[in-house]
């Protein structure tokens, strides 16, 4: 019998000075934007928690165990929460470990890899893949979620089966118990060690395989289950294939979702890499005809078999490079994705020629479509991966998509999805589909639902008893397959187990964790109604805020992730603003602290790349939401400033080389530190938002014309953007050469005539102005731009090349800013990136005269959305020996003048990525955007220079040798 000891309650405001003593300070989040930014995963639940905790190390990690014994508060462990069942959230003390517990280490040649909880499954592949080699499990977030979270849910995937998963690929792990005790599992001694610090829980775990293995009904039923998927519950295979208690235990950690231990640092076997690939779409008249082809398919070695019914196949149709067949597709028809793999070239024409056999005797409603192109390949892809958002794209708003997956016997599968169907059709689901594994008979249904009145909440209680007995009574399948017991299918559990085996899974929570304060209410021990408690509430904000399916997919592009909120936090607080500013009576004080610390959280920290759109299974780009409300805020005569700096532009650029030349010559009489405590009063003083003065500030750019070249030769005009107008060189940068003369050079040296417009002083692509909200000043000036444009080429004769990637991209995009009359010009002209013209028109007319060795390049948040990235890294593989992109690029912050307002920012988001560029040694450091290349140089401590220097060196004439 434990004994449980009295509850000791601590006052919640004397808990960031409790937890002070752990941890420091700051990374005790405790104000009530921090813990609503929290209070969500990627599930229907939500709980705020007492404090978030942004631990590092193991010590810590006991420190915090201790803590909560003592005070007999609940812990949880959140990494990337993309969780879908609500087991990354708490009322108790959340404790996130991502920020700091992001280390990968290959080893063994990439046979295996070390890694931590916080690490992305995508990048630990990035890494890997220089070895021919990835992780097992392929969840379809890999590019957003951790390891953390794939080794706590057993996470699978699309090609992984039971085979490859998280449990069959662990090789070790090192784990913190609730008591203190740490393991690791690959020590010679770790079972003995295990048995003597914890010889209870050794002795239980030893007990309960006894139990198991004397019982020959449940012992079989264990093998049965785990032939196929199945995530319900605990991994009680790992007391059939197992005999030592670290043995066993390091594997019911596996699928655990954190309540019975910490995973600290893992080893991981890795697996073969298959890059040849042979896709197909393969088009049936019924599920059953669909379903009857998975067999033959897999038996014939296809490693993914994507099942879609019709209701999913209709959820896509109207998307780009669909093809139009599926339109025309009868109502029972049925789909099925299929992807036969291997490792080289030479054996393509084997997967050509079983994927040939396994099709010969099935019928299609229409021929089937197999490719080798991987731009094929990727558009099927996308008629698959494009269900889930198509499905949160249109769902009313104020509701939440909820995705949950069931498996199902193969050779019943047809049978078991039309009874799905009826089951939705039943309950009023008319839009939900259904997809899912093909070869595991794992099926994923997407469900829109609203928990904001009881009659909704009866309604999904409903759905889900009856799905509870579709699934376990007259199927006997899985209630999970890959995404985790969590709070959904916790109180199901014995309904699929039985009796006997959910007490063993009782039994052994409460042997590791005896007085169930690690993430309390998942997987065990939870009330028959938990799937219905502690719902989210959605309500209505805006359009743009109501698509928002908070996947949390965005967050890994975020550079305000580890500084303050990330894209779905910032939604998350304002649709908590938003609900209390509902409530009758409402809770004022609370708006009051969210609306106070929203301004510098929320919209000064963000960067308004647009990258989050970029992983947003809906498209969200949180940036323009941010811009709108940055509007929102500013004054009526704020907006008439802009308005007149927009209209004399000339005027800023003269003030703004004024200012640089000033700063320089204080900085030289009075030292640095000085002009930059000068700047912070001046803050201080006005309440204004003035430049922090730094030491790698740009010098003035210089005012001298350059030669504008023939006009009736020229193939294109080169614009020079103002930020190339104003900002010069860089303290330690050369300053022999401005920008415009290096790129006329390296065109001259190509044979390619280029103008710079004799008055392109004073225009600007009006990025400055949108990114701060200032809608008519934005207008104002992109308008003029346009106007520019348009005479100086030719009437779109020539190509507008710009050499700063953020102002091209801002131009690209302006069109919906833009007059009738430059609407028009708009269309008719070609504005591009210089990246691109270089690649294209000067590249392959110049010649190299000599290479230099290693140089660094940093492509632009632009760049990426330009999809000019490639061709960056063909323009550094051309001039040098080595062009070397971290495997963690991303935006740098900077985001125009937020490095130079919030160098915080810039900070947060170069850490991976600088750290990466400052192990190796490099000749040069270039990138394609000077505001971007101060953010960079901060980071690394090697100036940045736009790539046009480093061609301008490598084809100069090299002198002849004497």
């Amino acid at each position: 019998m434990t004994v449980v000891a009295p509850i000791r309650l601590v006052d919640t405001y004397d808990l960031p000075l409790q937890l002070a003593s752990i941890v420091e300070p700051k990374r005790v989040l405790t104000r009530p934007i921090e813990l609503i930014a929290f209070a969500s995963d990627a599930s229907f639940y939500r709980l705020i928690p007492k404090a978030v905790v942004l631990a590092r190390g193991i010590d810590e990690i006991r420190a915090l165990f201790e803590f909560s014994h003592r005070y007999r508060i609940p812990l949880t462990f959140r990494a990337a929460g993309t969780s879908l069942s609500g087991q990354a959230i708490t009322d108790g003390i959340l404790v996130e470990v991502a920020r700091n517990w992001r280390e990968v280490r290959i080893e063994e040649g990439g046979k295996q890899v070390r890694v931590q909880p916080g690490a992305i499954g995508g990048h630990i592949n990035r890494l890997l893949a220089i070895y021919g080699a990835r992780i097992g499990p392929d969840p379809a977030s890999i590019d957003a979620c951790t390891i953390g979270g794939i080794l706590s849910n057993n996470s699978s995937g699309m090609c992984c089966g039971v085979t490859q998963n998280a449990y069959h690929t662990l090789k070790s792990l090192t784990f913190v118990l609730p008591s203190g005790t740490v393991i690791d599992s690959a020590s010679a001694t770790a079972d003995q060690v295990f048995r003597s610090a914890e010889p209870r829980l050794t002795a239980g775990l030893l007990q309960l395989k006894s139990e198991i293995h004397a019982n020959r009904a449940l012992y079989e039923r264990i093998r049965s289950k785990y032939r196929t998927k199945n995530t319900t519950g605990y991994s009680l295979n790992a007391f059939v294939d197992f005999d030592r208690p670290i043995d066993i235990f390091q594997h019911l950690l596996i699928g655990s979702e954190g309540t019975i231990a910490f995973i600290a640092e893992a080893v991981i076997n890795s697996v073969p890499e298959l890059p040849v690939r042979y896709t197909g779409l393969l088009l049936f008249d019924s599920l059953h005809a669909a379903c009857a082809a998975i067999v033959p398919l897999r038996n014939a070695g296809a490693n993914a078999i994507e099942l879609m019914d019709r209701e999913a196949l209709r959820s896509v149709q109207e998307c780009e490079g669909v093809p139009g067949s599926i339109k025309l597709l009868s109502n029972g028809a049925a789909g099925l994705l299929v992807e036969f793999r291997a490792a080289e070239e030479s054996d393509r024409r084997l997967l050509e020629l079983n994927a040939k056999q396994a099709i010969g005797d099935l019928s299609f409603c229409n021929p089937p479509l197999f490719t080798n192109d991987a731009k094929e390949q990727a558009v099927l892809w996308k008629i698959r991966k494009g269900m889930l958002p198509s499905v949160g794209a249109v769902r009313q708003s104020g509701t939440s998509v909820i995705l949950e997956d069931l498996v199902f016997p193969l050779e019943r599968l047809a049978d078991a999805t039309l009874d799905l169907r009826r089951l939705f059709t039943k309950h009023g689901y008319e839009n939900a589909i259904i997809f899912g594994h093909g070869k595991d008979g794992n099926l994923h249904f997407v469900i829109s639902q609203s928990f904001n009145n009881q009659a909704e909440i009866d309604r999904y209680s409903s759905l889900m008893d009856d799905i509870v007995r579709l699934v376990v009574e007259e199927y006997d399948g899985s209630l999970k397959g890959e995404h985790g017991t969590g709070r959904n299918m916790a109180g199901f559990v014995e309904a699929e187990w039985g009796r006997q085996a959910s007490e063993i899974m009782r039994r052994l929570k409460e042997l590791a964790d005896p007085e169930n304060l690690l993430n309390p209410g998942v997987i065990v021990g939870t009330s028959p109604t938990a799937h219905v408690t502690n719902l989210k509430e959605l309500p209505s904000v805006e359009e743009e805020v109501d698509k928002c399916i908070e996947c949390g997919y965005c967050e890994v592009r975020c550079p305000s992730r580890d500084l303050t909120l990330t894209p779905r936090q910032r939604i998350i607080v304002l649709r908590e603003m938003t609900r209390l500013a509902q409530q009758v009576p409402g809770d004022h004080e609370m708006v009051a602290s969210l609306e106070k610390d929203f301004s510098y959280m929320a919209l000064d920290t963000c960067a308004v790349d647009g990258m989050c759109a970029t992983a947003c299974p809906v498209g969200i780009d949180t940036g323009a939401l941010t811009k709108t409300f940055r509007g929102k805020s500013h004054s009526s005569l704020a907006r008439r400033h802009a308005r007149v700096i927009a209209q004399h532009f000339v005027w800023a650029e003269r003030l703004i080389r004024l200012a640089l030349r000033a700063g320089h010559l204080a900085e030289s009489v009075l030292g640095a530190d000085f002009v930059k405590r000068i700047t912070r009063l001046a803050r201080t003083v006005t309440g204004q938002r003035f430049p922090l003065w730094s030491s790698d500030m740009p010098y003035a750019a210089s005012t001298y014309r350059p030669q504008t070249g023939n006009e009736s030769i020229a193939r294109a005009v080169y614009y020079p953007s103002c930020i190339s107008r104003t900002m010069g060189f860089l303290p330690g940068e050369p300053s022999d050469l401005p920008l415009t003369h290096a790129a006329e050079r390296v065109a001259q040296r190509a044979g390619v005539a280029i103008v710079v417009p004799k008055d392109v002083q004073g225009t600007c692509c009006g990025v400055p102005f949108s990114s701060k909200g200032y809608d008519q000043a934005y207008r104002l000036m992109v308008n003029r731009t346009i106007d520019r444009f348009w005479k100086w080429s030719d009437r779109g004769r020539l190509p507008i090349v710009v050499d700063n990637s953020a102002c091209t991209y801002g131009l690209l995009t302006c069109e919906p800013s833009l007059e009738a009359v430059n609407q028009k010009r708009f269309k008719a002209m070609r504005i591009l990136d210089s990246v691109a013209f270089v690649h294209d028109e000067l590249l392959p007319r110049l010649h190299v005269s000599h290479k230099v060795g290693a140089v660094a390049l940093h492509p632009v948040c632009s760049l990426t959305k330009m999809n000019l990235v490639t061709k960056l890294e063909s323009i550094g593989r051309a001039c040098s020996e080595t062009a070397f992109v971290p495997q963690q690029v991303g935006c740098c912050g900077f985001a125009g003048d937020r490095g130079f307002l919030f160098p915080e920012l810039t900070e947060a988001a170069t850490q991976s990525q600088g750290a990466e560029v400052r192990a190796g040694s490099f000749e040069g450091y270039f990138s394609s955007s000077r505001t971007c290349e101060v953010g960079m140089g901060r980071a690394v401590g090697h100036v940045y220079r736009s790539y046009f220097y480093l061609l301008e060196e490598v084809t100069r004439e090299q002198p002849r040798a004497q």
